[in-house]
């Protein structure tokens, strides 16, 4: 039987960037190649600054993300490229703010407002000056069935306030390393979340409004307290309560995340601790630091051993034979081995998400 070839995971990713040419040949290739051939926008440059830019794009299921910086005055659809028949959506979120116009209106926009395109129709957005901006392109058809009004949001102000749109932002920063080795279940499932907050933002229906509360919310909320944790995981004084607070939500609504995923935050926390002192103690540099001391370096209050084994955590005791480096693969149980001082330095934590530690020897 023939084997079938590996299918290289992660979303497909490419950089669109101008370094690599000459600063007389930025404009042109950008224009023609990257704009006109491989994006269909027309990209107008500033006038009295060199230009520069670079870019990010991720191609999934049904939809393109596109994130970095621009020295562009202008980019938008002219009448030439409305010939290949694309009558999808663009929504534009930019630094700076700028006036979108289409349809006979113009729009302005403070910075960090959002608003939708149709590729449809001639129009264009017009930065004030050298900025930072995200642009998502989905089909028309996989948006629209879920807003209540329809053609009607078209080139609408979505303030930068508006909480969709904040999680919105949030969910594609925090995604954006995951997507680059995510699989094809997992690029769907970004997909749909991310249709659900479009949909929030923009004004869904009530059956939208329904699903997207309870998936695309959800997992945006989810990634939004995972990140907030992993950035403050070495504060001692990190708590449900403080999390809870900085993503706006309840400490219910965290407990209700945590326990859809048949755990609790006090356990993710020690998860993550642990698995972060795993890494510093097989880290040669802090080959001499115990096991206690890095702990309170990564924000444990208490010995880790101790609490591995409050919260109900195996915890593995030494051989009393010379060990090697520990094994560390995947599992469903967390172990931590620990040993005396000179021992703990070479065996290392295995007490981290995911671990389970086998010792050679």
């Amino acid at each position: 039987m023939n084997e079938q070839p590996a299918v290289p995971a992660g979303a497909p990713t490419f950089r669109l960037s101008t370094d690599g040419y000459a600063p007389g040949e930025r404009v042109a290739v950008w224009r023609e190649l990257y704009g006109r051939k491989l994006l269909r926008l027309e990209m107008e440059p500033l006038a009295d600054a060199p230009f520069a830019a670079d870019m990010a794009v991720q191609m999934l299921p049904g939809l393109g993300i596109a994130t970095g910086t621009a020295s562009l005055v202008r980019v938008g659809r002219s009448r030439e490229l409305l010939d290949d028949g694309d009558d999808g959506l663009l929504l534009q979120i930019a630094s700076l703010g700028g006036i979108g116009s289409q349809l006979g209106r113009e729009v302005t926009l403070e910075p960090g407002d959002a608003i939708l395109f149709s590729n449809s129709d001639i129009g264009g957005f017009t930065f004030p000056g050298v900025t930072d901006a995200i642009a998502l392109r989905l089909p028309r058809s996989a948006l629209l069935p879920l807003l209540r009004a329809g053609d009607d949001v078209l080139l609408r102000r979505i303030p930068k306030r508006a909480p969709a749109l904040q999680l919105l932002v949030n969910y594609l920063s925090n995604m954006r390393e995951a997507l680059a080795s995510a699989g094809p279940e997992l690029q769907q499932l970004v997909v749909d979340h991310i249709r659900d907050l479009l949909a929030l933002a923009l004004g869904a229906t009530r059956d939208a409004r329904e699903i997207a509360n309870g998936r695309g919310v959800r997992a945006a909320r989810l990634r939004a307290l995972k990140a907030y944790i992993g950035q403050n995981l070495e504060r001692p004084e990190l708590s449900l309560d403080r999390a809870a607070n900085a993503i706006g939500v309840t400490p219910r609504y965290v407990q209700m995340l945590f326990a859809a995923e048949d755990t609790t935050f006090s356990r993710h926390v020690l998860s993550e601790r642990l698995t972060r002192v795993y890494r510093l103690l097989t880290n040669p540099a802090f080959a001499e630091r115990s096991v206690a001391d890095l702990a309170f370096e990564v924000g444990s209050a208490t010995c880790p051993i101790s609490t591995a084994r409050s919260a109900g955590i195996t915890v593995q005791p030494p051989r009393t034979s010379e060990p090697e480096q520990p094994v560390v693969k995947t599992g469903e149980k967390i172990g931590f081995l620990v040993g005396c001082r000179e021992q703990a330095r070479r065996r290392g934590v295995a007490e981290g998400m995911g671990f389970e530690p086998t010792i050679r020897g």
